[in-house]
């Protein structure tokens, strides 16, 4: 197998492809392998495939006035149902997480509504890329092995690590309730619950799924579905959400946000999501249009709706999705997209460094207007909206860094990131497809440590780690083809080994190549003359990058540190890149980056 470098002159070397499901292992994830399929459908002696809910064997959710109706972890311990209801997370509710939809179960509470796994076989129908489970494990993190069944009667297996329903990383959760219930009172300590995916072969259609086998602390499952591929979609813009935030407060506002797109097309949906949230927000109505200037729109902005209706309720930790719409997207353009929020929004789910000026209104539902004459104030944040997909193309590359790719020192409201400028070189070449670019920097983002601890109100929007939300940021975006990962200096001027975050580096590698991306490591740029950017900092950026350049880990490698360093200095940035901060690039810097990426390297 050869493989190449692409540096700031080209090509060096280059892995081959990798088979689109292979075995990963990481921390409160899962993992799978797909299996050649047996001569026979299945070995004899297997029980008959049932619906989830027939299986349930456990009792998680109390009344807060009858804590002693449930016992889901063996100790008197339950889930508050008014907790429950409070999030959003209601009897029967579907809800939408990673690009998966599932349904919180309909039983009351002190009625069984989970099952302790040991190697039940489920029912559950349908094509896709992933397997989501609603997971949480009691008396430790639980994990375990399974089997995946498909119609044709192949199998793969798949890994699944469900987090300690009392102990797990917060940054990993998919909701945390404030309070868990005993027999002996109401405990002020949060419950979480967690959203695993896990892969399974594209094209086949799954049958029933085998829940791994008892071997220790208990894995309960509430709920499990096939993820859906996004066929026919392409992500053209999305941001990662930064953390949890105060916002104004906005009450009976309508919020204007500038986007930019990458690729366009004939259809348009969008994405909202309550990330790290502990309450529902509701979302009065929705529109998009494209900008003409400021918070005016082109033509009189078009309506959205959700599952049909004008607005939606999203519940914490959740998502939604507009209806696809028919609406022309031009490529490299600004969008407008607006929703109202009636209620009252003290706090959001964002991304900090937008490097765009978005717009909030005077009080009123102002989705519709074309003029901005009720847009009377400016954000520099994007909250909640996290995705603008379009109908057709050829799927996205998703660029996972820090600041640099965030676009920080960048001119604001001229779409000069780095991301933006490789957009616009893919838009104007026939090569290669002209993917969607899809930036997931995070300004002081960090690949193996959270910054923002994942829960709660936090002036702190560096995010959880590149492992933490890998899965969100990543696996679950858009039509993915290719990632990109920029990260590493933000660890080493804080302290962190090179080892630390080669480790995290190759966990990142195998997990996305186990679900069939192609996998590309940049190099970490030189940041000599920055107050963290010590001698001993620079010798563990080093070693990371000799292991990027060499450890044949990534399919291809893009040598960011040759194209930004002074070669008479090499630990520092050229001047002419420089931005003056010596950390990062400016807008020569961010569109020297871009240029230097052989298109080839994102794929055939």
């Amino acid at each position: 197998m050869r493989r190449r470098i692409w540096g700031p002159a080209a090509l060096l070397a280059l892995l081959g492809t990798v088979a689109p499901v292979v075995t990963v292992a990481p921390v409160a994830s899962a993992e799978a392998a797909t299996q050649a399929a047996p001569s026979e459908a299945a070995p004899g002696g297997r029980a008959e495939p049932l619906p989830l809910e027939r299986l349930f064997d456990n009792r998680a959710v109390s009344d807060d006035a009858r804590p002693g109706d449930a016992d889901f972890d063996g100790s008197g311990g339950s889930l508050s149902a008014q907790d429950l209801t409070a999030a959003g997370w209601t009897r029967g509710r579907s809800l939408a997480v990673h690009g998966a939809r599932l349904t919180w179960p309909r039983t009351a509470p002190g009625e069984p509504d989970n099952v302790r796994a040991d190697g039940q076989s489920v029912r559950v129908p349908g094509r896709g890329d992933a397997l989501a489970f609603l997971v949480a494990g009691t008396g430790g993190a639980a994990q375990g092995t399974g089997t995946v069944r498909y119609q044709d009667g192949s199998y793969s297996t798949y890994r699944l690590t469900a987090p300690d329903w009392r102990t797990g990383p917060l940054a990993t959760k998919a909701v945390a309730l404030p309070h868990i219930n005993t027999p002996g009172g109401q405990l002020a300590e949060k419950a979480r619950l967690y959203v695993v995916t896990v892969p399974v072969a594209r094209g086949r259609a799954v049958a029933s799924v085998e829940l791994p086998r008892d071997n220790g602390p208990d894995l309960h499952v509430f709920a499990l579905s096939v993820r859906a591929t996004t066929e026919g979609w392409t992500g053209s813009w999305s941001a990662s959400t930064s953390g949890y935030a105060a916002v104004g407060p906005w009450t009976d506002r309508t919020v204007r946000l500038v986007v930019h797109t990458s690729t366009g097309g004939p259809r348009v949906r969008i994405r909202l999501e309550n990330t790290f949230a502990a309450t529902p927000v509701r979302i009065g109505s929705a529109t998009v249009a494209v900008q003409s200037a400021g918070a005016e729109a082109r033509g009189e902005p078009v309506a959205l709706s959700f599952r049909g209706a004008a607005g939606t309720e999203i519940p914490a930790g959740a998502q939604a999705f507009s209806d696809p719409l028919d609406f022309d997207v031009p490529a490299d353009t600004n969008l407008l997209v607006s929703f109202h929020l009636p209620g009252t929004v003290t706090a959001a789910p964002l991304h900090s460094q937008a490097i765009q000026r978005s717009y909030v209104s005077e009080p009123g539902d102002h989705a519709a207007d074309g003029s901005p004459a009720a847009y009377t104030s400016t954000i520099s944040t994007w909250p909640l909206l996290t995705g603008v997909d379009v109908g057709g193309g050829s799927g996205s590359v998703v660029l996972l860094g820090d600041s640099i790719t965030d676009g920080v020192r960048s001119t604001q409201d001229a779409n000069r990131r780095w991301p933006d400028v490789l957009a616009r070189r893919l838009l104007n070449q026939s090569a290669v497809p002209r993917y969607g670019v899809l930036n997931h920097g995070i300004s002081a983002n960090r690949v193996v440590t959270d910054r923002y601890p994942g829960d709660g109100v936090s002036t702190d929007t560096g995010g959880v780690s590149a492992l933490h939300r890998l899965d969100r940021d990543v696996l679950a975006q858009t039509s993915v083809r290719t990632v990109v990962v920029f990260q590493g200096v933000n660890d080493v001027r804080w302290g962190a080994s090179a080892d630390q975050v080669i480790a995290g580096l190759r966990e990142i590698a195998e997990r996305a190549r186990g679900r069939g991306l192609r996998v590309v490591g940049a190099t970490i740029a030189p940041c000599q003359g920055e107050s963290l950017c010590t001698a001993s900092a620079d010798a563990e950026r080093v070693a990371v990058n000799a292991y990027i350049r060499d450890s044949g880990v990534f399919d291809a490698v893009l040598d960011f540190d040759a194209v930004l360093r002074d070669p008479a200095e090499p630990a520092r940035m050229l001047a002419a890149y420089d931005s003056g901060d010596h950390l990062h690039p400016g807008d020569a810097g961010l569109k020297a980056i871009a240029e230097s990426v052989d298109l080839g390297v994102l794929g055939p």
